[in-house]
């Protein structure tokens, strides 16, 4: 039977390929070795049989193709080794047309499912549909899959540089949305790099999709380049941990992964062997989704502890309610509550912005990040209702005063201290409850006029501080106070960690803004990947503000390449002391000497216009507005560096 062939051109010039040499050519999808040997081209399979190597990388040795790799010998003409092995390689049928060589390739079968695209289809349906990675050879099965589904529009692949810049992105990405993106990598080094980013979404509670490829399963256990017990590895940090086997539940395996990231708002992770990726599936096994697979967590609270709740709020006169980043979605309920008790609303750090500092209700920051403002009034209540905050020592919620605290998880009711009502419930039920049952109103003290005269004492004191200059950079007041008057009142604000995250928490007054942060961990570096993650949310939609000192912009200054690559109009502050500003504080505060926190930074201005952004540099408060307009109205990833006073914070 005559076979069909599709003709591909491999080379247009025959003689960029000389005698007794060979070269890597691609026929459709097949990767073929070229040789020339005594005048005559031949097309052979690029792969050795012993372990893949690419053999037109190899050479013409004594009249046989050698594998690069391991020096297996193949006549370069027929592809049959010497010796009478049986292990020899394809040929392909080849023509030369005037110079250029062209290969027949047989037609492409249509591509049968793989283990790989009954996955991907699985995450899909149950919403999973961006990732953040980086392909490699022990992942391609896998990547294959991925790309068949985001040319088809059903994913979003975002290729970062750095697998900890993935993983931080896929984080905030959870955090933002409250759902689970994925983040993907080669086994080993590439696995490992993401272990920061993913202890960042385990302690902020974001719910996060760790895939990883691995060595084939037949060398395992051998010591195999870049052989890492992943399982192992990832058990510290992972809730949900598996390896994927042949005759794995595929699709229910991926089903479960996601379940317990949404449900335990945590970590899941699967690995996948080399060759497991690329194996065809029965063809009744179909991909899953959440389809009857999950419930509502609409969770009503125990009524003993409700109503020992609500009796409290009906006896205070001066409550304060405090909330943190679990509340975010729960917001409508909250404010109606507040509204109707007349009570003063302040925010952990990481909750910052979940109710405008220009509502008559709002107080801020509480804590080492925060105002005066909501330190006062914490100290005035007579009762402290705190709902989705975890009580960080940053925070610094007093135990002292009679305390409410509601939240979805019961581990992290009365987790530090006893609490007089600890209400375990889905915060909007909960809220909406109380809104409904409350009925003592006018023993209330209305806190409006009180909170306007804070806050003036409090713009008073900026406006002293903002006049304070030393001559050796920006305060980074002046930094914060020109965001205040330009920022977009929609922006998603990336946050770092550092002097500049305080400052940031202390003197930018939020209006409708979201803000990301590294709560828990409090990972330097953060601010620029969670951009990335918070773009995949919301693509063009709303405009992303990244804000980081220098040190912490470093960690992960390749990822302006990937902005540049996705067209994402990140927007960046970089405020440059050429310190770690916060490390030297801490020094002087512990009584140690100042060590080892200068750092030798390049221009980032020239930096991002390197990576094809555009960036600009200002050294005097007076250039402040101009760039910073110029640099939030760029169509396209922009930076702005501002030299910056290490001691006006």
């Amino acid at each position: 039977m005559n076979k069909k062939l599709q003709w591909h051109e491999v080379l247009k010039n025959k003689n960029e390929l000389p005698d007794n040499r060979v070269m890597t050519v691609t026929a459709g999808h097949i990767g073929i070795c070229l040789t020339n040997f005594e005048g005559k081209f031949t097309a052979l399979d690029n792969k050795c049989p012993h372990q893949g190597g690419p053999l037109g990388e190899g050479s013409i040795e004594n009249g046989l193709l050698r594998c690069p790799w391991h020096g297996w010998d193949f006549n370069p003409q027929t592809g049959l080794p010497p010796g009478g092995f049986d292990d020899g390689i394809k040929k392909y049928d080849l023509k030369i047309e005037g110079d250029t060589i062209y290969v027949g390739i047989e037609d492409e079968t249509q591509h049968q499912k793989t283990i790989s695209d009954i996955m991907v289809e699985t995450m899909i349906n149950w919403g999973v549909n961006r990732v953040f990675g980086m392909v490699g050879h022990s992942n391609l099965g896998f990547a294959d899959a991925l790309r068949r589904q985001d040319e088809k529009g059903n994913l979003k692949f975002i290729g970062i540089r750095h697998e900890g810049a993935g993983a931080f992105a896929a984080s905030a990405y959870g955090k933002l949305t409250g759902k689970p993106a994925a983040c993907f990598a080669i086994a080993g080094p590439g696995s490992t790099n993401m272990f920061t980013g993913l202890w960042d979404a385990k302690v902020d509670r974001s719910p996060i999709l760790a895939l990883t490829g691995q060595v084939a399963t037949q060398v395992v256990g051998t010591g195999n380049f870049q052989e890492v017990d992943l399982v192992r590895a990832f058990s510290t940090v992972a809730e949900f941990n598996h390896r994927v086997e042949h005759k794995s539940k595929h699709s229910e395996l991926m089903s479960l992964a996601i379940k317990h990231a949404i449900i335990k708002r945590d970590v899941s992770h699967l690995t996948f062997p080399d060759e497991v990726q690329e194996i065809p599936v029965d063809k009744n096994e179909q991909a899953q989704s959440p389809e009857g697979r999950i419930t509502q967590m609409t969770i009503a609270p125990p009524v003993e502890l409700f109503d020992k709740a609500l009796k409290m709020l009906n006896l205070a006169k001066r409550p304060a309610i405090i909330i943190g980043h679990g509340a975010r979605f729960h917001m409508k309920e909250i404010i109606e509550l507040a509204n109707n008790l007349k009570c003063p609303v302040m925010t952990t750090f990481k909750g910052k912005g979940q109710i405008s500092d220009y509502h008559p209700l709002g107080c801020g920051v509480l804590g080492r990040s925060g105002t005066p403002i909501a330190s006062w009034f914490m100290n005035e209540a007579d009762l402290l209702l705190v709902i989705g905050a975890s009580f960080s020592n940053h925070t610094g919620v007093t135990p002292k005063k009679p305390t409410i605290q509601i939240d979805f998880d019961p581990l992290a009711l009365s987790k530090f201290h006893k609490i007089d009502a600890a209400v375990w419930g889905e915060i909007s039920v909960t809220v909406k409850m109380l809104n409904e049952q409350l009925t003592n109103f006018d023993n209330k003290i209305d806190h409006t006029n009180e909170i306007k005269e804070r806050w003036d004492i409090w713009k008073k004191e900026k406006q002293k501080r903002l006049q304070e200059e030393r001559g050796k950079g920006i305060s980074s007041i002046a930094v914060f106070d020109a965001l205040n008057e330009l920022a977009p009142e929609n922006a998603v604000m990336c946050v770092d960690v550092g002097n500049n995250a305080y400052s940031f928490g202390r003197y930018f007054e939020s209006k409708n803004q979201t803000f990301l942060m590294s709560g828990y961990l409090g990972s330097i570096g953060f601010a620029y990947p969670a951009a990335l993650g918070a773009w995949a949310a919301v693509g063009n939609d709303r405009p992303i503000i990244a804000v980081a000192g220098d040190g912490g912009f470093c960690q992960y200054l390749a990822e302006v390449t990937t902005a540049v690559k996705y067209n994402m109009p990140i927007k960046a502050i970089i405020l440059n002391n050429n310190e770690l500003g916060k490390i030297s504080k801490e020094q002087r505060a512990g009584e140690f000497e100042v060590w080892a926190t200068d750092l030798n930074n390049p221009d980032f201005a020239e930096y991002a216009r390197g990576c094809g952004a555009f960036g600009i540099k200002v050294t005097e408060k007076s250039q402040l507005l101009k760039a910073m307009k110029e640099l939030i109205d760029h169509n396209g990833p922009a930076l702005l560096e501002v030299i910056t006073d290490v001691n006006l914070i």
